[in-house]
């Protein structure tokens, strides 16, 4: 590590994030179930309170239609909320603030009232939680025009991007991963913004096309490594932002390499990998080899049971039996 560098766990990048936005603009606040007193459920808004007080960083009822519509109605009236979810499966319960309210009201309003809100939380599967807190929501929320959904992977995308969601002046889904919260990176000390809507060729390959995002991106990371062994060079790419959709960098890539395959957490049904999938589809059929790969979280409800929960999951052996199914090797 150098003076200019620092390494930092996930929870700490957002925290960073949130800080300096807050910070930068007296219009910015953080609103949610247990982000002050308790220092954040996931220990993101730690410190944040005593630093920022009370009209900074705001505990709330657990009642996410409630806090979410309070969000929706300062952003209307120009503040910059980030409104922190302790789940996404918990916005489901919020879904007619989020929906009716904050995606549509510019439109509905012939652009007189803008929603620069961004609502973040873990969004998919944590450690034994089951059905009802394990729910991929970039689907569901990806069906709806108006709404920006962000995903990272790592510490440094997350920090940028979640800086970069602040300053926007539309209605952010920013989701991000329990399990990738204590994952360490090193990223710089200076003050960066990642753009919105550009994917990142994480490794460069020839032989085959490989698109994820997420928690899923560490796990193609491992396979990537695994097919280099065996002689296979894989092209990784992460999306980091699932709408707007960067099909741009992704045909780029499936053109050089004629084949592809598509990681995801979420089901495979209507998924973020139909739709990406589809796109190359329109973009690269001539340059396709092979018909694309999906490799998706089981059709079932998240099972409670570890070993279920593992088979249920996308694993490296999936992602690498696809890629050889793939490549017919």
């Amino acid at each position: 590590m150098t003076a200019e560098t620092q390494v930092v766990e996930l929870r700490e990048a957002l925290r960073q994030a949130i800080d300096e936005e807050i910070a930068r603009d007296p219009t910015v606040f953080i609103m949610g179930e247990e982000v002050a007193e308790y220092n954040g459920a996931y220990k993101v808004t730690k410190g944040l309170l005593d630093k920022w007080g009370p009209n900074r960083v705001i505990d709330t009822p657990i009642s996410e239609l409630g806090f979410v519509g309070l969000g929706v109605g300062a952003a209307m009236t120009g503040l910059r909320p980030i409104i922190e979810v302790m789940s996404f499966n918990f916005s489901f319960v919020a879904a007619d603030q989020i929906i009716s309210n904050a995606i549509k009201m510019h439109y509905m309003s012939g652009n007189r009232f803008p929603v620069p809100i961004v609502i973040r939380g873990p969004n998919g599967a944590a450690a034994q939680v089951s059905s009802q807190h394990s729910h991929c929501v970039e689907a569901i929320y990806g069906n709806l025009p108006g709404l920006i959904i962000i995903a990272p992977s790592n510490s440094y995308d997350a920090k940028g991007l979640l800086k970069s969601a602040v300053r926007n002046n539309n209605p952010v889904l920013f989701l991000e991963s329990e399990l990738s919260y204590g994952d360490k990176m090193e990223i710089p000390v200076a003050e960066y913004l990642i753009p919105i809507g550009k994917a990142k060729v994480v490794v460069e390959g020839k032989d085959i096309t490989i698109v994820s995002h997420s928690r899923m991106v560490n796990l193609c990371r491992e396979a990537v490594k695994e097919l280099a062994k065996q002689g296979i060079k894989a092209e990784l790419i992460d999306l980091r932002t699932i709408k707007p959709l960067d099909i741009a960098t992704v045909a780029e890539s499936v053109r050089k390499t004629g084949h592809c395959a598509l990681v995801e957490e979420g089901h495979l049904f209507a998924g973020i990998c139909a739709e990406v999938g589809f796109q190359i589809i329109e973009h690269c059929f001539d340059y396709l080899d092979a018909p694309i790969v999906r490799v998706c979280q089981r059709e079932t409800p998240m099972p409670y049971s570890k070993f279920l929960e593992k088979e249920t999951l996308p694993t490296v052996p999936r992602i690498l039996a696809a890629v050889h199914a793939n490549l017919n090797r």
